[in-house]
């Protein structure tokens, strides 16, 4: 690729590769009609403007983009003025969100290179290499050789529809290749994140990762130990909630990244087989219920992840004497304050995860009112369908999700059956407190 020159006749930032509307697939029929309000109005109003990444990569691999960024030379705060229907966001990164409805353009001002006159409040990095805060603006030579893939730095300008090509991006898209953009692990140590983003859009893309590219991961890994637990949390949606769930744990384990996410879980799956078939059949489950269309919540994921840790502990507390349901709370204890180090868990999925932990006890007492009550819970679906996956993957006999099975799909008939059926098990009755007798006022 051949690069400009600066004054001094020195190799400067590269040059684009040119691609022309009549040699690209991209129309404007692919764009969203907010994308293009937001693109001509920043031309209109003299600024560049080009919609970047994602959705040109996507266009380009023949899909139906979903989400559009647009780039341009306009400053987070003359974008915002433009836009009665857009807000100013990030203090790391500040960006600008315009809405129209539901959906939500992105906005970022082209990027440059920080250097050292440059105060704190504008660009910062910790003594490791970590960017903590990254507002240097610059042309978009820079902003693309500072983005992270060669697929993701590929511009399309609304000025004539022609396609800005800065890293050979193209090129990588036709062999389905991911590549970081300069040194891998400058890169990686500058956001560890990016370790997480490879993986997932290797996973997402069915793309394979260079080997410049991968080979740094296994020695950096840690530094996701540096980002907090907040962060962490929405990098898990997007590696587990877009339906190539399976695919991206089994990259992160191979990449050793799982573990930094997930230590409770990984240690869990090294003392137990069944551990990491469990993980996996959830996995299955959420991403095919993705590809349906049905609804899925990550409380669900986070139950099947961490249940291994929370059964091992459970079952280390009931050998020191403590019963059954008091043991599991102790152990969900445990293994949730250690994870919240780790990744962070809100409050609106923390708690129906518990819920769903609760419930494998009370799944196994069903005399009497109990299965009723069960079934009448909230969280039941949720609590039934991990124990179906802890049947297959082995940690549990058969049987008892055949049983829940049968309960839900009977008539009353049938259901006084299962329940009399139970009644008749002495096995499966428990031990029964005996009542103290009340002493007898002549006593």
């Amino acid at each position: 690729m051949k690069s400009r020159h600066d004054e001094d006749g020195q190799p400067g930032l590269p040059a684009p590769r040119i691609i022309p509307r009549a040699e690209h697939p991209i129309s404007r029929q692919h764009i969203s009609d907010a994308a293009l309000k937001v693109l001509y109005r920043l031309d209109g109003a003299g600024f560049e403007a080009y919609l970047v990444g994602g959705c040109i990569r996507d266009a380009l691999l023949g899909k139906m983009p979903k989400d559009f960024d647009v780039a341009t030379n306009a400053t987070p705060e003359q974008v915002h003025d433009l836009f009665r229907n857009s807000r100013l966001i990030g203090r790391r990164f500040r960006i600008v969100h315009v809405r129209f409805g539901r959906e939500i353009i992105e906005v970022t001002t082209f990027r440059g290179k920080p250097q050292d006159e440059h105060a704190d409040h504008i660009a910062r990095q910790s003594d490791a290499g970590l960017l903590l805060r990254d507002n240097v603006w610059g042309s978009i030579e820079e902003d693309a050789l500072r983005r992270d893939f060669t697929v993701n730095a590929l511009y399309y300008s609304i000025a004539d529809f022609s396609l800005h090509d800065f890293a050979d991006g193209a090129r990588d898209i036709e062999t389905r290749t991911l590549r970081l953009i300069g040194d891998p692990a400058t890169r990686y140590r500058e956001d560890p994140v990016r370790m997480l983003r490879a993986v997932r859009f290797a996973a997402k893309l069915d793309f394979l990762l260079d080997e410049s590219s991968e080979t740094p991961i296994y020695d950096l890994a840690p530094l996701l130990l540096q980002i907090p637990p907040a962060r962490l949390f929405d990098e898990v949606l997007k590696l587990f909630m877009a339906g190539h769930g399976l695919m991206t744990f089994r990259l992160l384990s191979h990449y050793d990244l799982f573990g930094m996410l997930f230590p409770e879980a990984e240690e869990a799956m090294a003392d137990a087989a069944w551990a990491e078939e469990l993980i996996e059949a959830a996995l299955a489950n959420t991403d095919r219920r993705i590809a349906e269309g049905r609804p899925v919540t990550p409380a669900f994921l986070l139950a099947a992840f961490l249940w291994p840790a929370v059964a091992q502990r459970k079952a280390a507390l009931e050998q020191d004497g403590m019963p059954g349901v008091p043991a599991t709370h102790a152990a969900a204890q445990q293994v949730v304050s250690r994870q919240l180090q780790h990744v962070s868990i809100p409050k609106r999925f923390g708690m129906p995860m518990r819920d769903i932990w609760d419930l494998q006890e009370r799944l196994t007492k069903r005399q009497g009112k109990r299965a009723f009550q069960t079934r009448e819970h909230p969280r039941f679906r949720a609590a039934y369908d991990l124990l179906l996956l802890r049947e297959e993957a082995g940690e549990i006999p058969s049987g008892l999700g055949d049983w829940w099975t049968a309960f839900q799909q009977g008539d009353e008939h049938e259901q006084r059956r299962l329940l009399n059926k139970v009644g008749s098990d002495p096995a499966s009755q428990g031990k029964r407190r005996k009542r103290r007798r009340k002493p007898s006022k002549t006593e």
